[in-house]
């Protein structure tokens, strides 16, 4: 709908719209003198604008409106939307891609889609490997009592994660009075389980006895040391 306004000053008459009006809460410039006023009290009847028209010798309603009344074009868009959720689906790739393993352990429905995207990005779905979440529960290492110079070690490891871990890695430090290391061997799974029992990992909450026979007769040890590890 089309509505007339007058500027206060020079009479000069314009065709509006409502929306132009509320753009800035009704204040217009003249297109004629550049007087701003209120466009919406100086509304007009339409049929009384040829006579304000005739009488202030004002140019006819039909002139462009001014540039101050022109719609303002929309704000364009720029790539930054696209980019920010493409950059949001790169980390949450990169995080399913990095806890692929504890994923498919407490989520067993999850594991086929995980192979199969394993498949495609040549990566390879292990158990997990949360050594954090391993402990010993009690370990020793004492002399064998059948063979001379030989050590035997014996040891509680305990999975203390929500789900089945990897067997560990054990590496067993042997030192002097002086706490310096003599020597050092690390122990992978297969030397203190059996085959079939490295590929089932330790269940959540389970534990497994280690007992490893350690040749120590090149040493004069007195003190010793066991961590778990995961060889990289």
């Amino acid at each position: 709908m089309n509505l007339v306004t007058r500027c206060p000053k020079c009479a000069t008459a314009f065709r509006v719209l409502p929306a132009q009006l509320g753009a800035r809460n009704g204040q217009v410039r003249c297109g004629k003198c550049n007087t701003v006023f209120d466009g919406i009290a100086a509304l007009v009847d339409a049929s009384d604008a040829p006579k304000v028209k005739e009488a202030a010798s004002a140019p006819p309603l039909e002139e462009p409106l001014p540039e101050f009344l022109a719609e303002p074009a929309p704000p364009r868009r720029g790539p930054w939307p696209l980019l920010a959720a493409l950059a949001a689906l790169a980390l949450i790739a990169q995080a399913l891609l990095h806890f692929r393993s504890e994923i498919a352990a407490s989520m067993p429905m999850a594991r086929g889609p995980l192979e199969e995207a394993c498949r495609m990005l040549a990566c390879e779905l292990r158990l997990p490997r949360q050594v954090k979440l391993l402990s010993i529960d009690s370990y020793e290492v004492r002399p064998d009592p059948q063979r001379e110079g030989v050590i035997v070690l014996n040891a509680v490891i305990r999975n203390r994660a929500p789900f089945t871990q990897e067997y560990p890695a054990l590496q067993l430090t042997l030192t002097d009075d002086a706490n310096r290391e003599l020597v050092s061997r690390a122990i992978l799974p297969r030397e203190y389980l059996e085959p079939a029992l490295v590929s089932r990992g330790i269940e959540a909450g389970g534990e497994a006895a280690v007992t490893v026979h350690f040749d120590a007769s090149r040493t004069r040890a007195t003190g010793y040391e066991l961590v778990l590890f995961y060889p990289s």
